[in-house]
């Protein structure tokens, strides 16, 4: 999953060098990071965070395959 996530993050900013992925496990479920260059954040996000809730969409289809709980944060 993180390397998914990483995947589609480095497609999308201009420095695919400083995008960080990181993985946690929580009670809540897979808790995954994300964080990119503050001039790529916008491109991230997207406008009315359009992008970002694409992003999610893609890892919960790809987690409800395994009947796993995930949850993509986006970080400065």
């Amino acid at each position: 999953m993180k390397d998914l996530i990483r995947c589609i993050a480095e497609s999308l900013v201009d420095n695919p060098g400083e995008v960080v992925v990181t993985e946690s496990e929580t009670e809540k479920g897979t808790v995954i990071s994300l964080k990119v260059a503050e001039e790529d954040m916008g491109k991230v996000i997207g406008k009315q965070g359009r992008i970002a809730k694409a992003i999610r969409t893609v890892a919960k289809a790809a987690a409800s395959k395994d009947d796993k709980k995930i949850i993509v944060e986006i970080q400065q």
